[in-house]
């Protein structure tokens, strides 16, 4: 029997996932626990997802005829990385319903597009300039000033491809470790540096019928340019929350989303929002959402690309997440690798523990996290650092 492109998908069907990490891990689990098989599509056999899934769907995302057959049974895909082809999204869309769509990818996996598309839309954010030369860079910088940034316009995420530029003897060195790629110069985007109070981001979901629902802000840390704690409520004045929530909803109706999404944002110490990155997915920002909210960001992922109504994002308890990455297996130079000690991070009231199945431990890669729920964000913010610090015994 044929189905509508606007009627739900509902249990019983079977959801593709685009990547084979922790997001589509929890995806999977999430639908699996509302009654869907899931399949991931990936290019990497060992991985999160292989331990959730239904099914493994192993191959090149460059291989059209692959995804082809991978898509043939599934009843819509999505993405849970943004780091893969804009050019496979649209192979499965030839076949399946994926959502969101793949050109919501295509922007959103490339600064220099982001950025046009925010400053086409009006929505405000960090001064910048494309630079495609060494000369385009010099340029730029004595157009924005310095202290600024240089990103690779595409294939960065969690800091890597950036290079902070604090003054002009750092410009050279920037370009040629940032601007310079394996076949000659490579787009880039500078950004001026903006005196932020802190980062914030916003997880909202949109769904077939348009339907957008936000899940409250996150206030979040960085450590090394990769997330290290976020905690909500996030303490922020509610005008300014409701204005980040606004914008986030606003950015996914421009960009058609169809699913969740994650709008990034500096606020200044001047109290504006300026939007710094757009990830059209689920986020690591919103995993606190599984023991926080009534519905998690997983399930309303779900809810949104199968075309059912989306999940209240109602807030139960105030809840902190803090980030395990692979250093923590590394007690020290020289000295063998261990593993955690669980225990004693989970003898600290409230502290709930999410490990990835990931069997190699490395700085800097993401392992699991730790989500700590108490009465105040600040209690929570408190008991996951705590946790923390015990597993690491330190």
């Amino acid at each position: 029997m044929s189905r509508g492109t606007d009627s739900p998908i509902l249990p019983g069907s079977t959801l593709g996932i685009l990547g084979g990490g922790q997001l589509g891990a929890m995806f999977a689990t999430a639908a699996k626990r509302m009654g869907y098989r899931v399949a991931a599509i990936s290019d990497v056999a060992d991985c999160p997802a292989a331990r959730v899934c239904d099914r493994m769907l192993v191959g090149d995302y460059g291989d059209a005829a692959f995804l082809a057959r991978a898509a043939a049974g599934l009843d819509v895909v999505t993405f849970e990385f943004e780091n893969v082809p804009a050019a496979a999204g649209r192979a499965l869309a030839a076949v399946v319903p994926v959502r969101p769509h793949p050109d919501v990818l295509f922007t959103t996996q490339d600064r220099m597009r982001e950025k046009a598309f925010l400053v086409a839309h009006g929505f405000a954010c960090a001064p910048h300039r494309v630079v495609r030369s060494r000369e385009e860079l010099h340029a730029a910088v004595r157009e924005l000033g310095l202290p600024a940034v240089l990103k690779t316009a595409a294939w960065g995420y969690d800091g890597k491809g950036q290079a902070r530029l604090a003054d002009p003897a750092d410009v050279d060195a920037a370009w040629d470790a940032i601007g310079l790629g394996p076949d000659g110069p490579r787009e880039a985007v500078l950004e001026g540096w903006i005196d932020f109070d802190c980062e914030i981001s916003v997880v909202a979901a949109r769904g077939l019928d348009g339907a957008v629902a936000a899940f409250a802000p996150s206030r979040n840390s960085h450590a090394h340019h990769v997330l290290d704690v976020s905690t909500v409520p996030a303490g922020l004045p509610a005008a300014l929350a409701a204005a980040a929530t606004a914008t986030a909803e606003a950015i996914l109706a421009a960009l058609g989303v169809v699913g969740v999404a994650c709008v990034e944002f500096f606020v200044t110490r001047d109290g504006r929002l300026l939007v710094n990155e757009i990830a059209p997915r689920t986020h690591n920002s919103g995993h606190l959402t599984i023991e926080a909210c009534e519905t998690s960001q997983f399930e309303q992922q779900v809810r949104a690309v199968c075309g059912l109504p989306l999940g209240t994002t109602r807030q139960v308890t105030p809840a902190a997440m803090a980030n395990l990455l692979g250093d923590g297996w590394f007690p020290g130079v020289g000295l063998p690798v261990r593993e955690p000690d669980w225990a004693a991070a989970l003898a600290v009231a409230g502290v709930r523990l999410h490990l990835y199945g990931k069997t190699d431990p490395r700085p800097g890669r993401k392992m699991g996290h730790l989500t700590a729920v108490a009465a105040t964000g600040d209690e929570a913010l408190a008991r996951v650092t705590a946790a923390r610090r015990a597993a690491w015994r330190r």
